[in-house]
Parts: C-alpha cells; sequence; structure tokens
C-alpha cells in the first residue's frame, strides 16, 4: 500500500482532454490526480482542456526543474499513468538529462524500481501493432489509404514493434478500446477499458448554447453532415484528399446527394481549437468518421455525447474481440457502422429519415453519459488503479 495517506496518480503527458475531466472526478473520490503536460508542439494546445503541471524545455534551468519534479514525484505518486505511442516518459528536457550517461528511459526503468504502478492508455494503429499485421485487417486495408504508410520513420513493422515490446515490459496494466489485438496488444494486461477516453458530460450537453459568431449560416432544414480531421494538411496526401478519414469518399458523395435533391451540407473543420469545435458540432445532424479503419476516436464519443447519430465502420472482428471483455458496451453501442460500399444507402436513409436520427441520437447520448462520462471513468478507474496498489 502507500508510504502516504492519500491515493495518488499522476498523468504523465496528455491524451487530448480524457486524463483532464478523469483526474478532476477521482478527486472526488479522494485521490490526488495531477496532470503534467510536457508536450512542447504549440498546436497540439489546442486539444486540450487543462494541466496541474506544465513543463518548457527553453534551457538547462528547465531541465533541472524537470529533474527535481521527477524526483519529487517517486515519493508523491504511488501511480504513473502515461498515453500515446512513445508517450511513455515525462518530456524531451527529463530525456536528455544524463543521456550520456545513464541508458535510455533510465527514468522509466527507476519508476520499477521504486515499485511504481505503470498504467498505459493505448492510442491507435500504431501502438505496439506492426503494419504489416495491421494491413492484414479486412475488408479493405486502411494502410492503403494513409499517409504514412511508406515512411518508415513514423510507422514501420521495427519501430512500431520496437515501442511495443517496452510498452510491454513496463506496463503494469494497459487500457485499450476496440478489439485490435495483434502483435503487443495480443497481451493479458492489455485490457478493453472505454471509462478512460472520458469526456464531461456537461461541457458536451445536448442543449449546448450557440453564441451568435459560431453560429452556422444555413437554413434550419438544411441537414449538416459534419467531417474533422486534426493536421488535415499533414494526414493528408496532396491533391487527393486522401486520408484514413476518408475525406476522399465524402466529398464526392455530398454533391452526389446534392445532386440528386437533398437538402444537405457538409461542414467540414480542422485545426480548430476543441473548446471552440463543439459550438460547430453541436449545429450538426449526423457525425460521419472513418470507413476502413475498424473503430472511431474523439469526433465520435463527443458526437454521441452531444446526442447526434454517428457513422463509420465497426470492424466485426473487433466487436466480437471486445464482447469478451465489455459485452454490454458491444450490445448497447449506438454508432452506425458502414463501409466505402455502403455509405452512400447508410446516409442516405438518415438524411431522409429526421425521425430515426432523433432516436439514435438520444440512444447516443445515454451510452456516452453511460461509457464515456468522466463520472463513469473515475468509478472505474478508483478500482483499477485500488486493485493495482494491493498488489503493492
Amino acid at each position: 500500500m502507500p508510504s502516504h495517506s492519500k491515493k495518488s496518480v499522476l498523468f504523465a503527458g496528455q491524451c487530448y482532454y480524457n486524463a483532464w475531466y478523469l483526474s478532476r472526478e477521482l478527486r472526488k473520490l479522494g485521490w490526488r490526480a495531477d496532470v503534467l503536460n510536457w508536450d512542447q508542439n504549440e498546436n497540439d494546445q489546442m486539444y486540450y482542456h487543462g494541466e496541474d503541471f506544465r513543463f518548457f524545455c527553453r534551457g538547462k534551468a528547465d531541465k533541472i526543474r524537470h529533474l527535481k519534479f521527477y524526483l519529487k514525484s517517486l515519493f508523491k505518486y504511488d501511480i504513473f499513468h502515461f498515453s500515446n505511442t512513445r508517450g511513455m516518459h515525462f518530456g524531451a528536457g527529463l530525456a536528455e538529462i544524463f543521456k550520456n550517461f545513464l541508458p535510455e528511459h533510465w527514468y522509466i526503468k527507476l519508476l520499477k524500481r521504486f515499485r511504481k504502478k505503470i498504467v498505459y492508455s493505448n492510442n491507435g494503429c500504431m501502438d505496439g501493432v506492426s503494419q504489416s499485421s495491421f494491413r492484414k485487417w479486412g475488408p479493405e486495408p486502411v494502410c492503403d489509404i494513409c499517409r504514412w504508410r511508406d515512411v518508415p520513420e513514423v510507422c514501420s513493422d521495427k519501430r512500431n514493434l520496437a515501442w511495443g515490446k517496452f510498452r510491454n515490459a513496463m506496463a503494469d496494466y494497459q487500457i485499450t478500446l476496440g478489439g485490435n489485438r495483434a502483435d503487443y496488444n495480443d497481451d493479458p494486461r492489455v485490457h478493453e477499458v472505454p471509462q478512460f477516453y472520458c469526456l464531461d458530460h456537461n461541457f458536451w450537453r445536448t442543449d449546448l448554447p450557440v453564441p451568435p459568431e459560431y453560429r452556422l449560416p444555413y437554413p434550419e432544414d438544411t441537414v449538416k453532415i459534419y467531417h474533422a480531421v486534426g493536421n488535415f494538411a499533414l494526414r493528408t496526401t496532396a491533391g487527393e484528399n486522401k486520408n484514413i478519414k476518408c475525406t476522399h469518399i465524402y466529398l464526392p458523395l455530398i454533391e452526389r446527394l446534392k445532386s440528386e435533391g437533398h437538402k444537405i451540407e457538409l461542414i467540414f473543420f480542422t485545426d480548430v481549437p476543441n473548446k471552440t469545435l463543439r459550438y460547430y458540432q453541436a449545429q450538426a445532424d449526423i457525425f460521419v468518421d472513418m470507413l476502413t479503419y475498424g473503430w472511431f476516436g474523439a469526433n465520435v464519443r463527443e458526437g454521441m455525447m452531444l446526442g447526434k447519430p454517428c457513422v463509420c465502420f465497426l470492424r466485426p472482428e473487433w466487436l466480437e474481440s471486445m464482447r469478451q471483455e465489455i459485452p454490454d458496451y458491444v450490445a448497447e453501442l449506438p454508432v452506425v457502422s458502414a463501409t466505402p460500399q455502403t455509405i452512400y444507402y447508410v446516409l442516405k436513409d438518415l438524411i431522409e429519415h429526421p425521425d430515426k436520427r432523433k432516436e439514435i441520437g438520444e440512444k447516443s447520448r445515454a451510452f456516452a453519459v453511460k461509457w464515456h462520462s468522466a463520472e463513469a471513468g473515475a468509478k472505474k478507474f478508483d478500482k483499477i488503479y485500488s486493485e493495482l496498489l494491493k498488489e503493492k
């Protein structure tokens, strides 16, 4: 058990806003729960909603501050929760300290020596799974439309598996969602835990008032179809609009539906600060997302929390895998599955049937509150973390 009276966790690194809202609710249950933002990329800050500590790396003095923070954390926290591919660290500053004298990742290995519990949250296709393995998921390999397919310094078998090996050697408990159990994700310490990927259900509420400056210029009877891609230019093949979000499919599809007389508009967004984006999302009637990847991410979770019908491809094999651990989640999931071959019919049906959109939207909100609210996350992780501390 912890040497101090209060159970404690440090979320080292951001995972959108998930750790922020989870940590706030854990505090209500008696935990010391803090968030460290070590991300030096200013462009990423638009996705975060808060932090307790932030690392800058402007010179030697900052690096010394990072070291002091880390050393104090060894005596302050019982659990260290990391997220994202190759994100099991405390930022560039600490990584550079003693790099010529100590082995790589010495600060993570020292956590193990201090018998700290390490938790890790998975974030997608490059996280412990080789490109060769991931592209075997059918019916259409998402790797074929991915900007990073032939960029080995971003994604390759060697790079992805090296990370997976290290990650699995360090983590006591791993979190994923989506059923992708290949390579290093096929491990008994990897668990389907949807509650980590949580939101504030009041921040994304169904009656969200939209300030005048964010109101869309379309008549009330226009069906607005929401599609968003973060870092669009970076993640998209130049000149083709081709990316794993399937923008290259949705753009001509919307034009086809318009030509058939449907009163619709595609509302497309990229690189809009997350706290602002919700105002545009709230005005949408349908959310559309990836059609070959096999699962969904933050856009769809936000859409469900706002009470919107959401469309993306749900890979049957992954759903079956998830049923073994979270059968109720799979049974209740209201996301409408579609493929490149069926999306026209799925979208046309939703456009033509507002009552169906309303029904799915109500189910989406109830599902999101049950499985993806910060309150649900805190209850789940209070149990997970407490069980891990018993092992000490």
